[in-house]
């Protein structure tokens, strides 16, 4: 048991040292083509985009032998048609017991400066030993799962010709990061507006409603701003006067942390409900109206959480434009299906 914590560890710094430069290479676009109005891709050294790496990964995000009773998969609360998010509160683990927090999107994670709700996993690669060993999620040992794949002949030989060794913890987080950089989401009608400039993508409600997004009455892009409408900061937004998950402060010990989360992409939003950190408002215009109210009275919450005083024909209006970011190309995208 001691010998496996150690391996454990070992693997973590390796994975911190490995994942410390990124290298700009060309992708396969039968798989992913990077869209108008998008920078391009890091792809961290070591694990460079191939289509071989990018088919495992696949094979293994869809796998339920990373759970401890062979149950779930990554893909069982990240589902595709669903922006690779899920529809409950909160998803169950491989023990039936409710996870910690909802279950975010994982679309354009590529362009993510770091990961987890508290910003406290610096790669994407590191980011996929956090379910495993989570209780409330596969509840495994990272050791066991890679020693079990690796005596599968076709995962065997899928490791050595990927990354050129047998099947370990570093051919199992680097497949899945691979699959997973290749989320890309961005031919919304919003996108055809903005970035394709087409004609007639958007109705008069809905650019009365981007109007609003983008402008002082509502401040909604202070934080949900760029491509990928989040700044990638740790706000509070006045969902509650008393925080039962601490938030960034879990990570940071410091007190004004309490209570602040990563602001999210709105991309896919229409199709990522439940929404806030725990799942606790169930539509798209509750969302609206949470912030027309100007949320709860909390120490830590942002200076640009206020009351709003929209008109019923502007929320209206705020829904029917967020609803332009559904990708409906992605969503339909078997390519990234089981």
């Amino acid at each position: 048991m001691m010998k496996s914590l150690w391996v454990y560890i070992l693997f973590l710094l390796i994975a911190i040292l490995s994942c410390s430069k990124d290298s700009k290479i060309n992708v396969d676009e039968e798989i992913l083509s990077i869209p108008k109005g998008f920078p391009s891709i890091n792809f961290p050294v070591g694990n460079e985009f191939t289509k071989e790496r990018w088919l495992l990964g696949k094979k293994l995000f869809y796998e339920k032998k990373l759970s401890k009773s062979n149950l779930i998969s990554c893909g069982s609360c990240h589902k595709p048609e669903l922006a690779f998010g899920d529809n409950v509160s909160l998803s169950d683990g491989d023990n039936l017991t409710n996870g910690t927090s909802n279950s975010p999107t994982l679309i354009n994670m590529a362009y993510n400066p770091y990961f987890t709700r508290a910003g406290g996993v610096p790669t994407l690669e590191m980011q996929i030993l956090v379910p495993i060993q989570e209780h409330n999620e596969f509840n495994h040992n990272i050791v066991d799962i890679t020693n079990e794949l690796n005596a599968d002949i076709t995962y065997h030989n899928d490791a050595l010709k990927c990354y050129n060794r047998p099947f370990d913890p570093f051919v199992l987080t680097r497949a899945i990061a691979n699959f997973e950089r290749s989320l890309i989401s961005g031919n919304s009608s919003y996108d055809k507006h903005f970035f394709q400039n087409k004609k007639n993508a958007l109705t008069a409600n809905e650019i009365s409603g981007l109007n609003l997004f983008m402008g002082n009455k509502t401040n909604c892009s202070e934080c949900h701003s760029g491509f990928n409408f989040t700044n990638y900061s740790f706000e509070n937004n006045g969902l509650y006067e008393n925080y039962a998950d601490s938030g960034r402060m879990r990570l940071t010990k410091i007190e004004s942390d309490r209570g602040l989360f990563k602001v999210p992409t709105l991309r896919n939003i229409e199709y990522t409900a439940p929404y806030m950190h725990d799942g606790s408002i169930q539509t798209l215009a509750q969302v609206v109206e949470h912030y027309n109210n100007g949320g709860k009275s909390f120490n830590n919450k942002s200076s640009f959480i206020k009351p709003l005083f929209l008109s019923n024909q502007e929320k209206q209006d705020l829904v029917s434009f967020l609803k332009t970011l559904t990708d409906n190309q992605f969503l339909n995208n078997n390519k990234f299906k089981q």
